[in-house]
Formats: C-alpha cells, sequence, structure tokens
C-alpha cells in the first residue's frame, strides 16, 4: 500500500516535467514525501523572481514558495555580499539562489521569535520555502487589491510590525508595499520577506525610511495625513 501510495505521489509530480526544471521536482517530491505537503493544488502568485502555489497538507492549505532557477542570481548576490550574515558567499548560481531560500526562512523564523505578523516558516530545501498558508479560506489578498474597511487602524497595526521588526528583530524589510502586505481579514501580513536584512546592513535607515515613505503614501491615498518622516523617527527611538 505504502509503496502505491509513492508511486501515485511521483506519478503527480511528473505532470510538472514541463513546469519545472528536474531539480526543483526533485526538491518537490522529497519535501512532499518528507510529509510537508500532499500535493500542489493552484498558483497563487507568479513572479519574475519566485512563483507561489497552494498545496494540500492533510484537511488544509499551506503555502510553496519556488524561487526560479533563472531569477537574477547576480542581483540576489550583490543584495547579500553587504550583509554580515553572508560573508563568504560564492558568486555560484546554485548557490546563491538556494541561500537566497534559506535568508527568507530564516528571517519569517527572526520575524516571528519576535512578534511580527509574518507567515509561519515549515521547511526549506535548495530553491523551495513552505509556509503557512495566509487566510481562512484559501491565500488573503494582496492589500494593493483589497483595500483596508478602516485604513487608520489597518496602518497602525502595519507600523506597529514594522517598527517591532526594526527594534525587536533588528531586521528592515527592504522592499515593503502594498503588493508585499496581505490583508487577512483586515490584519496586515507582511510577505516577501527575502529582501529583508540586518539593521547593521550598510544604508540600514535609508532602506527603512523607503519602506515607510512608501507604505505612508499609499495610505495617505486614505486622507490620514502621516507624516513619513517622524514615523521613521518612531521606529528607529525605543521609546
Amino acid at each position: 500500500m505504502a509503496k502505491q501510495k509513492e508511486l501515485t505521489r511521483a506519478e503527480r509530480f511528473k505532470s510538472y516535467e514541463h513546469v519545472f526544471d528536474h531539480g526543483t521536482l526533485r526538491g518537490l517530491f522529497k519535501l512532499s514525501s518528507q510529509g510537508y505537503f500532499d500535493e500542489l493544488k493552484s498558483p497563487i502568485k507568479m513572479g519574475k523572481e519566485a512563483s507561489v502555489f497552494s498545496a494540500t497538507k492533510d484537511d488544509g492549505l499551506v503555502c510553496v514558495k519556488i524561487y526560479r532557477i533563472a531569477a537574477n542570481f547576480k542581483k540576489m548576490f550583490d543584495y547579500m555580499a553587504a550583509d554580515s550574515r553572508y560573508v563568504g558567499l560564492k558568486k555560484n548560481k546554485m548557490a546563491i539562489i538556494y541561500a537566497w531560500a534559506r535568508k527568507e526562512y530564516r528571517n519569517l523564523l527572526r520575524a516571528r521569535s519576535s512578534g511580527v505578523k509574518v507567515p509561519k516558516p515549515i521547511a526549506v530545501f535548495k530553491n523551495i520555502l513552505v509556509m503557512e498558508m495566509i487566510g481562512n479560506n484559501g491565500a488573503a489578498p494582496q492589500l494593493n487589491n483589497s483595500y483596508p474597511k478602516d485604513p487608520k487602524k489597518f496602518y497602525e497595526n502595519l507600523i506597529s510590525n514594522v517598527k517591532k521588526l526594526y527594534q525587536d528583530a533588528n531586521l528592515i524589510h527592504g522592499d515593503l508595499s502594498a503588493f508585499n502586505i496581505l490583508n487577512d481579514n483586515q490584519t496586515p501580513v507582511m510577505i516577501d520577506m527575502s529582501h529583508a536584512v540586518d539593521f547593521q546592513y550598510p544604508n540600514n535607515k535609508e532602506l527603512l525610511e523607503r519602506d515607510i515613505k512608501i507604505i505612508v503614501n499609499y495610505f495617505n491615498k486614505f486622507n490620514l495625513k502621516i507624516d513619513y518622516k517622524k514615523e521613521v523617527e518612531k521606529c528607529i527611538h525605543k521609546k
């Protein structure tokens, strides 16, 4: 019976031969065989850097993020080369992409340990990251596609998490926008943490300021009249 189940799983993944490279297929099969998910269900987001899929897991869903082997690994390397956590990283395409996946996994763990609202990381292997699914009946929508009912409350919740990320987790998202924030039943959840850098990263305050300016500009469309410079100061200085 077990062999038949494994054969069925192998046959299911065989249908993705024209979608993923062989290395990715082997990685997906390995993670599925280890029980992290049963099978891929449907795409959630298809991007230049990675594609995100829903996947079944027992009676629920998880999220499977697959970093593209054809992604701009040189840009990834430049981003990590200045991060003290990745000293000695070799400028090798596959090594960089695998390190990028592990980087997001570690950033998610670090953020969650400080109480920041981000998806729970479940497993990482090569260029594949498995995370919890954010949303009740499928993936929660991105903020740019789902306006908050109470923009002020939503913003205050979000900026509180940005502050916690910086002050407690010592991380800066580095690519924060309405595209990288989920509206989970009127609660903000930050995603795409692969760009997040340690607060000792060169020009870290410029990155923090850019993140905050982008989200403040977004919420000021709702006539909130937020001063982004004051918000940056609140994030940097503990009270």
